[in-house]
């Protein structure tokens, strides 16, 4: 190999190992008091709107900062396994403070990410995301019923009103 291939390489190495790192990055904002009752229904509620607009079947799982259950709900003839896989996404997005999207991207590069299916408790499927209230992570919403993609975009709008909660 020529010196300039190899350069070539070590920079285009460098690089996939950069974006794999800030991919995985945790959010900067501290855990806070864990999300109300309240606040939890009113985040899951547009989520389960989303779904049925788009006549998805989802379960809704809403968290708190240690990955407790606060709020449940599964859409009629939701698959059975959607309720675990929503729960179980919603406490990964809160323990390692991140949307398990970052776990899933990881996991699709391939090679070293692959290390990411021995982390206990973490899911590397789209559809978990924290909820963040006065710049901190105060639990975090799950979706599953759906591809990865739909998952996510029930679980934003969920996601977006907790930004917007008093």
């Amino acid at each position: 190999m020529s010196k300039k291939v190899v350069v070539r390489l070590v920079a285009a190495v460098m690089f996939v190992l950069g974006a794999l790192a800030s991919a995985l990055a945790q959010m900067p904002n501290p855990y806070g008091t864990a999300i109300s009752l309240e606040n939890a229904k009113k985040a899951a509620a547009p989520a389960l709107a989303e779904a049925a607009k788009n006549n998805w079947r989802v379960a809704v799982a809403i968290v708190g900062p240690a990955g407790t259950l606060i709020y449940y709900e599964k859409m009629d003839n939701t698959q059975l396994g959607s309720a675990e896989v929503a729960i179980d996404k919603a406490r990964t997005a809160a323990l390692f403070k991140r949307p398990t999207k970052a776990f899933q991207d990881v996991l699709a590069a391939g090679g070293d990410g692959l290390r990411i299916l021995g982390l206990k408790g973490a899911v590397p499927i789209e559809g978990g995301i924290p909820l963040v209230m006065d710049g901190k992570i105060v639990g975090a919403i799950g979706v599953s019923g759906g591809t990865s993609a739909q998952d996510r975009q029930c679980a934003k709008a969920g996601a977006d009103t907790t930004k917007k909660a008093p």
